[in-house]
């Protein structure tokens, strides 16, 4: 399996668009991102490129994904 590392802020704003998330607020740097059946929502640091792996990992809990999930996505 691939790497979830050195991921572009740019290609993962794509994986949540794909995933039904919506930019709800931006605020300073960082970027608020949900959905409705979502408990709480996706913070990304706007200004922090490529995605630290940690952030990918918490993320991909919280919007109930998979590593394949995004792995697949990329094309890995």
């Amino acid at each position: 399996m691939g790497t979830l590392n050195n991921i572009p802020l740019r290609k993962y704003r794509k994986f949540l668009e794909a995933q039904g998330l919506k930019v709800i607020r931006t605020t300073g740097g960082h970027e608020v991102w949900s959905r409705t059946d979502l408990g709480r929502p996706v913070v990304l640091q706007t200004h922090i490129d490529p995605v630290p792996e940690f952030i990918v990992l918490n993320n991909l809990k919280t919007i109930g994904a998979g590593k394949k999930d995004l792995l697949d996505f990329l094309g890995h």
